[in-house]
C-alpha cells in the first residue's frame, strides 16, 4: 500500500499486485493499514476485486463497501469496470449512484480520482 497527500487527503492506494479482495476480513485488513497510516481515503484496483464483487446478488461489494462507511473512509475503486456494469444493470445503477457521492466512487484511474478530489475552482469576480 502506498500512502500520499492528493489536495490535502490523505490516500492509501492498494497495489495492483496479490491475491483478490473481497471479503469484509479484507475490508478490515486495509482499513487498519489506512488508519495506522493517517489515511483517510482508500483507493483500490479494479483487477484486485474478485468477479463475486460485482454481482450485486452476492452482497460482497456492499458488505465490503459498508466497512469503509462505518470506520468514516472514504473508498475508490481504480479501473474499468464497464464489462461488469454493461453486464449488469442493477451494478450500473450502484455505480452511477455511489458516484453522485462523497464517500464511495468508482473511477477510471488514478487521473479521474486526482481530478474529483481536487477542489473546485473559485468562480471569477465581476
Amino acid at each position: 500500500m502506498i500512502v500520499y497527500n492528493l489536495h490535502g487527503e490523505r490516500v492509501a492506494e492498494v497495489g495492483p499486485r496479490g491475491a483478490a479482495i473481497d471479503s469484509e476480513r479484507d475490508a478490515l485488513e486495509l482499513i487498519q493499514e489506512a488508519v495506522s497510516s493517517d489515511a483517510r481515503f482508500v483507493a483500490i484496483p479494479a483487477e484486485r476485486l474478485s468477479g463475486d464483487f460485482f454481482r450485486l446478488n452476492t452482497k460482497k461489494a456492499g458488505e465490503f463497501i459498508q466497512k469503509f462507511v462505518n470506520y468514516r473512509l472514504r473508498v475508490a475503486i481504480l479501473g474499468d469496470i464497464s464489462s461488469h456494469t454493461e453486464a449488469s444493470e442493477p451494478l450500473a445503477d450502484f455505480v452511477r449512484e455511489s458516484n453522485r457521492g462523497k464517500s464511495v466512487w468508482f473511477v477510471r484511474d488514478s487521473h479521474e480520482l486526482h481530478a474529483r478530489l481536487a477542489p473546485a475552482p473559485l468562480a471569477a469576480a465581476d
